[in-house]
Protein backbone atom coordinates (compact mmCIF):
# COMPACT_ATOMS: atom_id res chain seq x y z
CA UNK A 1 0.00 0.00 0.00
CA UNK A 2 1.41 3.15 -1.20
CA UNK A 3 1.10 6.26 1.12
CA UNK A 4 0.59 9.70 0.00
CA UNK A 5 0.78 13.24 1.53
CA UNK A 6 -0.88 16.01 0.49
CA UNK A 7 0.80 19.06 1.72
CA UNK A 8 -1.20 21.88 0.06
CA UNK A 9 -5.14 22.12 -0.93
CA UNK A 10 -5.49 20.86 -4.58
CA UNK A 11 -7.95 20.78 -6.84
CA UNK A 12 -10.57 18.30 -6.06
CA UNK A 13 -9.85 16.48 -9.05
CA UNK A 14 -6.79 15.36 -8.16
CA UNK A 15 -8.09 13.59 -4.46
CA UNK A 16 -10.79 12.30 -6.85
CA UNK A 17 -7.80 10.46 -8.45
CA UNK A 18 -6.68 9.18 -4.95
CA UNK A 19 -10.33 7.88 -3.44
CA UNK A 20 -9.89 5.87 -6.08
CA UNK A 21 -6.62 4.37 -6.11
CA UNK A 22 -7.57 1.03 -4.39
CA UNK A 23 -3.63 0.45 -3.68
CA UNK A 24 -3.05 4.38 -2.18
CA UNK A 25 -3.64 5.73 1.54
CA UNK A 26 -3.33 9.79 2.00
CA UNK A 27 -3.80 12.22 4.06
CA UNK A 28 -4.24 16.07 3.52
CA UNK A 29 -1.77 18.16 5.99
CA UNK A 30 -1.77 21.43 5.18
CA UNK A 31 0.49 24.42 6.85
CA UNK A 32 2.79 22.17 8.12
CA UNK A 33 6.63 23.46 8.76
CA UNK A 34 9.95 22.92 11.44
CA UNK A 35 9.33 19.55 13.22
CA UNK A 36 6.07 18.74 12.46
CA UNK A 37 6.77 18.66 8.65
CA UNK A 38 9.93 16.70 9.12
CA UNK A 39 8.36 13.71 10.84
CA UNK A 40 5.30 13.85 8.40
CA UNK A 41 7.13 13.65 5.44
CA UNK A 42 9.15 10.41 6.85
CA UNK A 43 5.87 8.54 7.18
CA UNK A 44 4.71 8.98 3.55
CA UNK A 45 6.33 6.96 0.70
CA UNK A 46 5.17 10.29 -1.63
CA UNK A 47 4.11 13.81 -0.92
CA UNK A 48 1.96 16.45 -3.60
CA UNK A 49 2.59 20.26 -2.56
CA UNK A 50 2.18 23.31 -4.54
CA UNK A 51 4.08 26.51 -2.62
CA UNK A 52 2.50 26.74 0.63
CA UNK A 53 4.71 24.85 2.19
CA UNK A 54 8.96 24.95 2.15
CA UNK A 55 11.03 21.92 2.03
CA UNK A 56 14.53 22.15 3.46
CA UNK A 57 17.43 20.60 4.45
CA UNK A 58 15.81 20.41 7.45
CA UNK A 59 12.76 18.93 6.42
CA UNK A 60 14.48 15.82 5.35
CA UNK A 61 16.84 14.97 7.90
CA UNK A 62 16.82 11.74 9.10
CA UNK A 63 14.12 10.74 6.41
CA UNK A 64 14.27 7.16 5.24
CA UNK A 65 11.37 6.30 3.80
CA UNK A 66 10.01 9.25 1.48
CA UNK A 67 10.80 8.67 -2.51
CA UNK A 68 9.16 11.00 -4.79
CA UNK A 69 8.19 15.15 -4.03
CA UNK A 70 6.12 16.61 -6.88
CA UNK A 71 4.97 20.18 -7.35
CA UNK A 72 1.92 20.52 -8.48
CA UNK A 73 2.93 23.68 -10.58
CA UNK A 74 6.38 24.51 -12.07
CA UNK A 75 8.42 25.95 -10.33
CA UNK A 76 10.16 23.99 -7.34
CA UNK A 77 12.04 26.75 -6.10
CA UNK A 78 10.51 25.64 -2.78
CA UNK A 79 12.26 22.50 -2.26
CA UNK A 80 15.45 21.92 -1.36
CA UNK A 81 16.99 19.61 -4.51
CA UNK A 82 19.67 18.80 -3.41
CA UNK A 83 18.98 17.40 -0.21
CA UNK A 84 15.92 15.64 -1.82
CA UNK A 85 18.73 14.16 -4.80
CA UNK A 86 20.63 13.13 -1.75
CA UNK A 87 18.06 11.57 0.63
CA UNK A 88 17.57 9.23 -3.07
CA UNK A 89 14.04 11.72 -3.46
CA UNK A 90 12.69 12.28 -7.00
CA UNK A 91 11.63 15.97 -7.38
CA UNK A 92 8.82 16.34 -9.96
CA UNK A 93 7.12 18.98 -11.77
CA UNK A 94 4.05 19.56 -13.71
CA UNK A 95 5.65 22.03 -16.12
CA UNK A 96 2.52 21.95 -18.91
CA UNK A 97 -0.32 22.54 -16.21
CA UNK A 98 -0.32 25.86 -16.18
CA UNK A 99 1.30 26.97 -18.92
CA UNK A 100 -1.22 29.04 -20.61
CA UNK A 101 -3.01 30.57 -17.39
CA UNK A 102 0.73 31.53 -16.66
CA UNK A 103 0.96 32.99 -20.04
CA UNK A 104 -2.28 34.49 -20.48
CA UNK A 105 -1.80 36.33 -17.00
CA UNK A 106 1.86 38.04 -18.18
CA UNK A 107 -0.66 39.33 -21.16
CA UNK A 108 -2.57 40.83 -19.27
CA UNK A 109 -0.23 42.71 -16.72
CA UNK A 110 1.33 43.65 -20.32
CA UNK A 111 -2.65 45.26 -21.22
CA UNK A 112 -3.09 46.44 -17.84
CA UNK A 113 0.31 48.45 -17.72
CA UNK A 114 -0.72 49.67 -21.04
CA UNK A 115 -3.94 51.03 -20.38
CA UNK A 116 -3.40 52.00 -16.70
CA UNK A 117 -6.80 49.48 -15.86
CA UNK A 118 -6.25 49.46 -11.93
CA UNK A 119 -5.86 52.95 -11.84
CA UNK A 120 -8.91 53.64 -13.69
CA UNK A 121 -10.77 51.60 -12.39
CA UNK A 122 -9.50 52.79 -8.65
CA UNK A 123 -10.80 55.87 -10.02
CA UNK A 124 -14.20 55.45 -10.44
CA UNK A 125 -14.00 53.42 -7.45
CA UNK A 126 -13.00 56.75 -5.77
CA UNK A 127 -15.90 58.48 -7.77
CA UNK A 128 -13.82 60.74 -10.18
CA UNK A 129 -14.31 60.58 -14.14
CA UNK A 130 -10.53 61.65 -14.91
CA UNK A 131 -10.09 60.30 -18.66
CA UNK A 132 -6.86 62.60 -19.14
CA UNK A 133 -4.75 61.11 -16.39
CA UNK A 134 -5.02 57.47 -17.95
CA UNK A 135 -3.76 57.84 -21.10
CA UNK A 136 -2.55 54.58 -22.16
CA UNK A 137 -0.14 53.10 -25.37
CA UNK A 138 -1.32 50.45 -28.25
CA UNK A 139 1.30 47.79 -28.22
CA UNK A 140 0.34 46.92 -31.47
CA UNK A 141 4.34 48.07 -33.30
CA UNK A 142 5.93 48.00 -29.78
CA UNK A 143 8.80 45.12 -28.77
CA UNK A 144 8.73 42.66 -26.42
CA UNK A 145 11.94 41.18 -24.74
CA UNK A 146 11.36 37.84 -23.48
CA UNK A 147 13.69 35.98 -21.50
CA UNK A 148 13.52 32.81 -21.21
CA UNK A 149 11.89 30.42 -24.72
CA UNK A 150 10.34 27.57 -22.93
CA UNK A 151 6.70 26.43 -22.73
CA UNK A 152 5.56 29.91 -21.04
CA UNK A 153 7.68 32.12 -22.97
CA UNK A 154 6.57 30.84 -26.36
CA UNK A 155 3.15 31.03 -25.46
CA UNK A 156 3.71 34.95 -24.38
CA UNK A 157 5.59 35.14 -27.99
CA UNK A 158 2.76 33.94 -29.73
CA UNK A 159 0.00 36.41 -28.06
CA UNK A 160 2.47 38.90 -28.62
CA UNK A 161 2.88 38.09 -32.21
CA UNK A 162 -0.82 37.54 -32.71
CA UNK A 163 -1.02 41.55 -30.87
CA UNK A 164 1.36 42.65 -33.83
CA UNK A 165 4.42 43.82 -31.56
CA UNK A 166 7.56 42.85 -32.21
CA UNK A 167 9.41 40.11 -30.13
CA UNK A 168 13.07 40.07 -29.07
CA UNK A 169 13.99 36.80 -27.05
CA UNK A 170 17.46 36.09 -24.73
CA UNK A 171 17.69 32.73 -24.22
CA UNK A 172 21.08 30.80 -24.38
CA UNK A 173 19.49 27.46 -25.48
CA UNK A 174 17.43 28.77 -28.41
CA UNK A 175 19.50 28.31 -31.36
CA UNK A 176 18.23 30.73 -34.78
CA UNK A 177 17.25 28.31 -36.42
CA UNK A 178 14.61 27.92 -33.78
CA UNK A 179 14.00 31.81 -33.55
CA UNK A 180 13.12 32.02 -36.73
CA UNK A 181 10.37 29.25 -37.01
CA UNK A 182 8.70 31.22 -33.63
CA UNK A 183 8.90 34.38 -35.64
CA UNK A 184 11.26 36.00 -32.61
CA UNK A 185 14.39 37.33 -33.04
CA UNK A 186 17.42 36.20 -31.12
CA UNK A 187 19.60 38.82 -28.98
CA UNK A 188 23.00 37.44 -28.14
CA UNK A 189 22.94 38.62 -24.54
CA UNK A 190 20.31 40.04 -21.99
CA UNK A 191 22.25 44.18 -22.11
CA UNK A 192 22.10 43.84 -25.74
CA UNK A 193 18.59 43.72 -25.76
CA UNK A 194 17.48 46.16 -22.73
CA UNK A 195 18.07 49.31 -25.27
CA UNK A 196 15.50 47.58 -28.13
CA UNK A 197 12.49 47.24 -25.77
CA UNK A 198 9.31 48.60 -25.08
CA UNK A 199 8.40 46.00 -22.41
CA UNK A 200 10.51 43.03 -20.64
CA UNK A 201 8.76 39.87 -19.36
CA UNK A 202 10.83 37.10 -17.81
CA UNK A 203 10.02 33.48 -17.95
CA UNK A 204 13.15 31.85 -16.28
CA UNK A 205 13.63 29.94 -12.79
CA UNK A 206 15.49 31.84 -10.08
CA UNK A 207 19.07 30.51 -10.60
CA UNK A 208 22.74 32.46 -9.48
CA UNK A 209 22.33 33.74 -13.05
CA UNK A 210 18.83 35.21 -13.53
CA UNK A 211 18.85 36.63 -9.51
CA UNK A 212 19.06 40.70 -10.58
CA UNK A 213 19.23 40.27 -13.85
CA UNK A 214 17.61 43.57 -14.24
CA UNK A 215 19.59 45.93 -11.39
CA UNK A 216 21.10 48.88 -10.63
CA UNK A 217 24.29 48.41 -12.65
CA UNK A 218 22.47 48.10 -16.19
CA UNK A 219 19.58 49.89 -15.69
CA UNK A 220 21.10 52.84 -17.48
CA UNK A 221 20.35 50.41 -20.89
CA UNK A 222 17.01 50.60 -20.92
CA UNK A 223 14.83 52.84 -23.03
CA UNK A 224 13.30 55.30 -21.64
CA UNK A 225 9.99 54.36 -20.52
CA UNK A 226 10.39 50.28 -20.81
CA UNK A 227 7.58 48.24 -18.99
CA UNK A 228 8.63 45.49 -17.41
CA UNK A 229 6.62 42.63 -16.14
CA UNK A 230 7.53 39.54 -14.15
CA UNK A 231 4.62 36.36 -13.50
CA UNK A 232 7.95 34.00 -13.41
CA UNK A 233 9.80 34.49 -9.75
CA UNK A 234 10.69 36.78 -7.21
CA UNK A 235 14.04 38.32 -7.35
CA UNK A 236 14.57 38.50 -10.92
CA UNK A 237 14.79 42.24 -10.98
CA UNK A 238 16.32 43.86 -8.04
CA UNK A 239 13.51 45.73 -6.34
CA UNK A 240 15.74 49.02 -5.91
CA UNK A 241 16.34 48.66 -9.31
CA UNK A 242 12.48 48.98 -9.94
CA UNK A 243 12.22 51.63 -7.47
CA UNK A 244 15.31 53.91 -8.71
CA UNK A 245 13.38 53.25 -12.23
CA UNK A 246 10.13 54.32 -11.49
CA UNK A 247 11.00 57.61 -9.92
CA UNK A 248 13.60 58.51 -12.19
CA UNK A 249 11.74 57.64 -15.17
CA UNK A 250 13.86 55.20 -16.65
CA UNK A 251 11.07 52.75 -15.76
CA UNK A 252 7.29 53.78 -17.61
CA UNK A 253 6.00 50.82 -15.39
CA UNK A 254 6.33 47.83 -13.68
CA UNK A 255 3.53 44.29 -12.95
CA UNK A 256 4.49 42.06 -10.74
CA UNK A 257 2.86 38.83 -10.04
CA UNK A 258 6.04 37.50 -7.80
CA UNK A 259 8.01 38.71 -4.73
CA UNK A 260 11.26 37.35 -3.51
CA UNK A 261 9.22 36.75 -0.04
CA UNK A 262 5.52 35.38 -0.09
CA UNK A 263 3.65 36.08 1.09
CA UNK A 264 3.87 40.13 0.31
CA UNK A 265 2.02 42.62 1.74
CA UNK A 266 4.80 44.92 2.50
CA UNK A 267 6.55 46.29 -0.34
CA UNK A 268 7.96 49.76 -1.49
CA UNK A 269 6.67 49.16 -5.03
CA UNK A 270 2.94 48.99 -3.80
CA UNK A 271 0.66 52.29 -4.22
CA UNK A 272 3.52 53.39 -6.69
CA UNK A 273 2.08 55.50 -9.56
CA UNK A 274 2.49 52.93 -12.84
CA UNK A 275 3.12 49.65 -10.66
CA UNK A 276 0.40 46.65 -11.03
CA UNK A 277 1.07 44.13 -8.29
CA UNK A 278 -1.25 40.74 -7.93
CA UNK A 279 -1.01 37.95 -5.31
CA UNK A 280 0.96 35.36 -7.04
CA UNK A 281 -1.97 34.66 -9.16
CA UNK A 282 -0.11 33.31 -12.90
CA UNK A 283 -1.43 29.88 -12.01
CA UNK A 284 -4.89 30.46 -10.58
CA UNK A 285 -7.21 29.48 -12.33
CA UNK A 286 -9.76 27.09 -12.69
CA UNK A 287 -8.16 24.54 -15.31
CA UNK A 288 -4.57 25.09 -14.13
CA UNK A 289 -4.78 24.28 -10.67
CA UNK A 290 -7.06 20.83 -11.99
CA UNK A 291 -4.77 20.43 -14.42
CA UNK A 292 -1.35 20.70 -12.11
CA UNK A 293 -3.35 18.22 -9.41
CA UNK A 294 -4.26 15.96 -11.53
CA UNK A 295 -1.36 15.85 -13.57
CA UNK A 296 0.69 15.63 -9.95
CA UNK A 297 -1.18 12.53 -8.39
CA UNK A 298 -0.71 10.75 -11.78
CA UNK A 299 3.21 11.62 -12.19
CA UNK A 300 3.04 10.28 -8.22
CA UNK A 301 1.39 7.45 -8.85
CA UNK A 302 2.87 6.17 -12.28
CA UNK A 303 6.23 6.81 -10.01
CA UNK A 304 5.41 4.35 -7.26
CA UNK A 305 4.35 2.01 -8.55
CA UNK A 306 6.00 0.63 -11.72
CA UNK A 307 8.95 3.52 -11.36
CA UNK A 308 7.85 5.85 -14.27
CA UNK A 309 9.90 9.28 -14.02
CA UNK A 310 8.55 12.29 -16.08
CA UNK A 311 9.45 15.07 -15.62
CA UNK A 312 12.26 14.98 -13.14
CA UNK A 313 14.41 17.92 -12.16
CA UNK A 314 16.72 15.87 -10.16
CA UNK A 315 16.88 13.26 -12.61
CA UNK A 316 16.89 11.24 -15.95
CA UNK A 317 13.23 10.67 -17.01
CA UNK A 318 12.40 6.68 -17.22
CA UNK A 319 9.02 5.55 -18.66
CA UNK A 320 8.05 2.11 -18.21
CA UNK A 321 8.92 1.00 -21.34
CA UNK A 322 12.39 2.11 -21.21
CA UNK A 323 12.68 1.16 -17.47
CA UNK A 324 11.74 -2.09 -18.63
CA UNK A 325 14.49 -2.25 -21.78
CA UNK A 326 16.83 -0.97 -19.35
CA UNK A 327 16.52 -3.38 -16.03
CA UNK A 328 18.50 -6.02 -17.12
CA UNK A 329 21.60 -2.91 -17.67
CA UNK A 330 20.57 -1.10 -14.13
CA UNK A 331 21.01 -4.80 -12.49
CA UNK A 332 24.35 -5.52 -14.18
CA UNK A 333 26.03 -2.13 -13.80
CA UNK A 334 24.72 -2.13 -10.20
CA UNK A 335 26.69 -5.48 -9.68
CA UNK A 336 29.82 -4.00 -11.17
CA UNK A 337 29.99 -1.19 -8.70
CA UNK A 338 29.60 -4.01 -6.23
CA UNK A 339 32.00 -6.27 -7.90
CA UNK A 340 35.18 -3.81 -8.40
CA UNK A 341 33.91 -1.76 -4.61
CA UNK A 342 35.17 -5.06 -3.02
CA UNK A 343 38.12 -6.19 -5.84
CA UNK A 344 39.97 -2.74 -5.79
CA UNK A 345 39.17 -3.08 -2.33
CA UNK A 346 40.71 1.06 -1.39
CA UNK A 347 39.81 4.13 -1.68
CA UNK A 348 38.51 5.06 -5.17
CA UNK A 349 38.71 8.78 -7.26
CA UNK A 350 38.26 7.30 -10.52
CA UNK A 351 35.47 5.62 -12.77
CA UNK A 352 35.24 4.80 -16.14
CA UNK A 353 32.62 3.21 -17.86
CA UNK A 354 32.33 2.01 -20.95
CA UNK A 355 29.32 1.10 -23.29
CA UNK A 356 29.66 -1.04 -26.37
CA UNK A 357 27.03 -2.35 -28.74
CA UNK A 358 23.15 -1.47 -28.57
CA UNK A 359 23.20 -0.18 -24.93
CA UNK A 360 25.47 2.32 -26.11
CA UNK A 361 22.72 4.15 -28.31
CA UNK A 362 20.65 4.44 -24.88
CA UNK A 363 20.48 7.40 -22.51
CA UNK A 364 23.07 6.16 -19.81
CA UNK A 365 22.96 8.45 -17.31
CA UNK A 366 20.95 6.02 -15.20
CA UNK A 367 23.25 3.46 -15.41
CA UNK A 368 26.16 5.55 -14.45
CA UNK A 369 24.15 5.79 -11.22
CA UNK A 370 23.11 2.44 -11.03
CA UNK A 371 27.50 1.47 -11.25
CA UNK A 372 27.56 4.06 -8.45
CA UNK A 373 25.04 2.99 -6.64
CA UNK A 374 26.79 -0.57 -6.26
CA UNK A 375 29.98 0.88 -5.48
CA UNK A 376 28.79 3.11 -2.95
CA UNK A 377 26.64 0.40 -1.18
CA UNK A 378 29.25 -1.09 1.10
CA UNK A 379 29.95 1.83 2.28
CA UNK A 380 26.45 3.88 2.93
CA UNK A 381 24.07 1.37 2.52
CA UNK A 382 20.44 1.65 1.45
CA UNK A 383 20.75 5.24 2.00
CA UNK A 384 22.16 5.38 -1.90
CA UNK A 385 20.03 4.91 -4.65
CA UNK A 386 19.56 5.20 -8.71
CA UNK A 387 18.53 8.80 -7.82
CA UNK A 388 21.63 10.14 -5.85
CA UNK A 389 24.56 7.89 -6.66
CA UNK A 390 26.25 10.43 -9.03
CA UNK A 391 25.64 13.59 -6.56
CA UNK A 392 27.43 11.36 -3.16
CA UNK A 393 29.98 9.72 -5.24
CA UNK A 394 31.16 13.33 -6.60
CA UNK A 395 30.72 14.55 -2.95
CA UNK A 396 33.16 12.37 -2.10
CA UNK A 397 35.71 13.38 -4.86
CA UNK A 398 35.02 10.47 -7.56
CA UNK A 399 35.34 11.72 -11.07
CA UNK A 400 33.24 9.48 -13.37
CA UNK A 401 33.58 9.71 -17.36
CA UNK A 402 31.83 7.62 -19.51
CA UNK A 403 32.63 5.79 -22.87
CA UNK A 404 30.23 4.72 -26.28
CA UNK A 405 31.10 3.02 -28.84
CA UNK A 406 28.09 0.84 -30.91
CA UNK A 407 30.71 -1.76 -32.36
CA UNK A 408 29.56 -5.19 -30.66
CA UNK A 409 31.87 -7.73 -29.52
CA UNK A 410 30.63 -11.10 -28.63
CA UNK A 411 27.63 -10.40 -26.93
CA UNK A 412 25.10 -7.41 -28.37
CA UNK A 413 25.87 -5.44 -25.46
CA UNK A 414 28.35 -4.89 -22.75
CA UNK A 415 29.52 -2.63 -19.64
CA UNK A 416 33.00 -2.30 -19.42
CA UNK A 417 34.15 -0.33 -15.93
CA UNK A 418 37.64 0.82 -14.63
CA UNK A 419 37.57 2.34 -10.76
CA UNK A 420 41.03 3.50 -9.65
CA UNK A 421 42.45 4.96 -6.72
CA UNK A 422 44.86 4.18 -3.86
CA UNK A 423 47.62 3.57 -6.53
CA UNK A 424 45.69 0.68 -8.19
CA UNK A 425 43.47 0.17 -10.78
CA UNK A 426 40.65 -2.63 -11.20
CA UNK A 427 38.38 -3.51 -14.24
CA UNK A 428 35.58 -6.04 -15.35
CA UNK A 429 33.01 -6.20 -17.77
CA UNK A 430 29.64 -7.56 -17.76
CA UNK A 431 26.87 -8.45 -20.39
CA UNK A 432 23.43 -9.77 -20.20
CA UNK A 433 22.55 -13.69 -21.09
CA UNK A 434 19.08 -13.56 -21.65
CA UNK A 435 16.71 -11.18 -19.80
CA UNK A 436 17.75 -11.70 -16.06
CA UNK A 437 21.09 -13.33 -16.57
CA UNK A 438 23.87 -11.06 -15.59
CA UNK A 439 27.23 -12.66 -16.52
CA UNK A 440 30.97 -11.37 -15.52
CA UNK A 441 32.65 -11.57 -19.11
CA UNK A 442 35.88 -10.01 -18.06
CA UNK A 443 38.14 -9.13 -14.93
CA UNK A 444 41.13 -7.21 -15.48
CA UNK A 445 41.45 -7.79 -19.51
CA UNK A 446 41.16 -11.52 -18.46
CA UNK A 447 38.35 -13.01 -20.92
CA UNK A 448 35.90 -15.30 -19.08
CA UNK A 449 32.56 -16.26 -17.95
CA UNK A 450 31.13 -16.50 -14.63
CA UNK A 451 27.58 -15.78 -12.55
CA UNK A 452 27.35 -12.41 -11.53
CA UNK A 453 25.71 -13.17 -8.47
CA UNK A 454 25.79 -14.72 -5.15
CA UNK A 455 29.44 -15.85 -3.64
CA UNK A 456 32.45 -15.74 -5.70
CA UNK A 457 35.85 -15.57 -4.80
CA UNK A 458 38.11 -14.32 -7.54
CA UNK A 459 41.26 -15.59 -7.50
CA UNK A 460 44.99 -14.41 -9.47
CA UNK A 461 46.95 -17.07 -10.11
CA UNK A 462 50.09 -18.26 -12.52
CA UNK A 463 48.67 -20.54 -15.43
CA UNK A 464 50.26 -23.80 -14.34
CA UNK A 465 48.80 -27.34 -13.50
CA UNK A 466 48.02 -28.24 -10.03
CA UNK A 467 46.72 -24.91 -8.39
CA UNK A 468 42.88 -25.81 -9.46
CA UNK A 469 43.29 -28.96 -8.21
CA UNK A 470 44.55 -27.56 -4.79
CA UNK A 471 42.14 -24.44 -4.38
CA UNK A 472 39.27 -27.46 -5.14
CA UNK A 473 41.00 -29.23 -2.11
CA UNK A 474 40.67 -25.98 0.35
CA UNK A 475 37.47 -25.64 -0.15
CA UNK A 476 36.76 -29.55 0.30
CA UNK A 477 38.50 -29.15 4.00
CA UNK A 478 36.29 -26.38 4.78
CA UNK A 479 33.08 -27.61 3.70
CA UNK A 480 32.01 -25.17 0.82
CA UNK A 481 30.80 -26.48 -2.34
CA UNK A 482 31.83 -24.69 -6.07
CA UNK A 483 28.92 -24.59 -7.94
CA UNK A 484 31.20 -23.29 -11.05
CA UNK A 485 34.55 -22.28 -11.98
CA UNK A 486 36.14 -20.14 -14.90
CA UNK A 487 39.00 -18.98 -16.00
CA UNK A 488 40.54 -16.24 -17.90
CA UNK A 489 44.01 -16.19 -19.23
CA UNK A 490 46.11 -13.34 -20.09
CA UNK A 491 47.37 -15.03 -23.52
CA UNK A 492 46.92 -18.28 -25.86
CA UNK A 493 49.01 -19.78 -24.32
CA UNK A 494 49.75 -21.56 -21.29
CA UNK A 495 52.39 -20.64 -18.01
CA UNK A 496 51.10 -16.51 -17.40
CA UNK A 497 48.85 -15.30 -15.16
CA UNK A 498 44.68 -16.41 -15.14
CA UNK A 499 42.27 -15.37 -13.28
CA UNK A 500 39.59 -17.31 -12.01
CA UNK A 501 36.14 -17.00 -10.78
CA UNK A 502 34.08 -19.67 -8.33
CA UNK A 503 30.85 -19.50 -7.44
CA UNK A 504 30.05 -21.17 -4.57
CA UNK A 505 26.76 -22.62 -2.80
CA UNK A 506 28.21 -21.27 1.29
CA UNK A 507 30.14 -17.85 1.99
CA UNK A 508 33.86 -19.19 2.86
CA UNK A 509 35.52 -18.19 5.81
CA UNK A 510 38.23 -15.72 6.10
CA UNK A 511 40.59 -18.94 7.11
CA UNK A 512 39.65 -20.47 3.75
CA UNK A 513 40.51 -17.78 1.90
CA UNK A 514 44.08 -17.07 3.82
CA UNK A 515 44.31 -21.23 2.99
CA UNK A 516 44.50 -19.98 -0.56
CA UNK A 517 46.78 -16.89 -0.71
CA UNK A 518 49.21 -19.44 1.02
CA UNK A 519 49.21 -22.03 -2.18
CA UNK A 520 52.55 -21.40 -4.02
CA UNK A 521 51.28 -19.75 -7.55
CA UNK A 522 48.49 -17.78 -6.28
CA UNK A 523 48.96 -13.91 -6.28
CA UNK A 524 45.78 -13.06 -4.48
CA UNK A 525 42.53 -14.50 -3.65
CA UNK A 526 39.51 -12.05 -2.34
CA UNK A 527 35.40 -13.43 -1.28
CA UNK A 528 33.27 -11.13 -3.03
CA UNK A 529 29.73 -10.99 -2.13
CA UNK A 530 27.03 -10.00 -4.66
CA UNK A 531 22.64 -10.22 -4.65
CA UNK A 532 21.09 -14.08 -5.42
CA UNK A 533 20.22 -14.65 -8.93
CA UNK A 534 17.20 -12.33 -9.73
CA UNK A 535 17.44 -10.28 -6.14
CA UNK A 536 17.10 -6.81 -7.22
CA UNK A 537 18.01 -3.55 -5.14
CA UNK A 538 14.91 -2.16 -3.53
CA UNK A 539 15.03 1.01 -6.38
CA UNK A 540 14.59 -1.27 -8.83
CA UNK A 541 12.38 -4.50 -7.88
Amino acid sequence: MHRILVLDTIAQEGLDLLDAAQDVQYEVRTGLKGEELRKSLDEFDGAILRSGVKITADSLVGNTKLRALVRAGVGTDNIDKASATRRGIVVMNTPAGNTLSTAEHSFALILALSRNIPAANQSLVEGRWDRKSYMGTQVAGKTLGIVGMGRIGREVASRALAFEMKVVSFDPFLTEEQATALGVRLCPTFDEMLPQLDYLTVHTPLTPETTGLLNLGNLDLVKPGLRVINAARGGIYANDALIEGLKSGKLGGVALDVYEEEPCTDNPLFGMPNVVCTPHLGASTEEAQTQVAVEGIHLLLNYLRNGEIRHAVNVAALDPKTLDELRPFLDIAYRLGLLLCQWHGGGVNKVSLHYRGEVAGRDTRMLNNAFCAGLLHRAIGDDVNVINADMLARERGIDLTEQKSREMTAFASSITAEVSGDGSSVRASGAPLGLKMPRLISIDNHRLEAFLDGTLVIFGHTDVPGIIGQIGNVFGRHQVNIAQMAVGRDSDSPGGTAIGVLNLDTPPGPEAIQELTAISGVQTAKRIDLPATGQLPYWLS
